[in-house]
């Protein structure tokens, strides 16, 4: 079949999906603009419910600009270690971004409008951002096949940042993404690594024909 993938094309799906990494520590140098291009070209091919096409992306380039957005992140930041209690202490320890020193930053936003989408959001309105995180995730595996680290960050108040970005009512930022370049790619997820959490297991994630009454 002509659309079929070869065995190592298809290698190549699994390994970028297997290997792909939230990166947090970035090294300097610049994304070529082709390269930029391609990573938001994937990003708009993502499915999308009702073919709505959600997302929205903001490219930060002025630095103070940059900067506001630090400090967004990091005033929430103390507000959730605040809420962790006796963990809180261990996630300040982490880190948790990597704005100050990735070469791109990306804010991934929800368009305004979207009530007048009905298709496929009647009953599950959240449909939209499911879509949003489609591109993300396309975004994500593309960046890691071009050999870029890419992080989420979702630490920040939304409305502040909206308010800072100048969006119109009814959009809603989701995500700020840190695209760079990286010494090295994580062995394995950093918050695995740091000891936050483990991956589960898939077996106990995976039911047949109805939830089970007991796990």
């Amino acid at each position: 079949m002509p659309e079929s993938f070869t065995q190592l094309e298809k290698d190549a799906v699994y390994r970028a999906i297997a290997q792909r990494r939230d990166i947090r520590h970035f090294i300097p140098g610049k994304i070529d603009a082709d390269v930029l291009n391609r990573l938001l070209q994937a990003a708009h091919q993502a499915p999308s419910v009702g073919f709505m096409q959600p997302w929205r992306f903001v490219r930060i380039v002025n630095p103070d600009v940059r900067q506001a957005i630090v400090d967004l992140v990091e005033v929430e930041r103390e507000h959730t270690a605040a809420e962790l209690g006796e963990r809180g202490a261990e996630f300040m320890r982490l880190k948790v971004e990597g704005l100050r020193e990735c070469s791109e930053v990306f804010v991934v936003a929800l368009m305004d409008g979207r009530e007048a989408h009905i298709f496929g959001r009647r009953t599950l309105p959240e449909m939209d951002l499911a879509s949003v995180a489609c591109a993300i995730q396309n975004m994500w595996l593309a960046s890691r096949a071009e050999g870029l680290g890419m992080g989420w960050v979702s630490l920040f108040d939304p409305e502040k940042l909206a308010a800072l970005l100048g969006m119109p009512a009814g959009a809603k930022p989701v995500a700020v993404l840190c695209l760079g370049h990286v010494a090295a790619f994580y062995p394995r997820p950093m918050l695995e690594m740091e000891g936050w959490e483990q991956r589960g297991d898939l077996a106990r994630m995976v039911f047949t024909d109805a939830w089970p009454a007991a796990l």
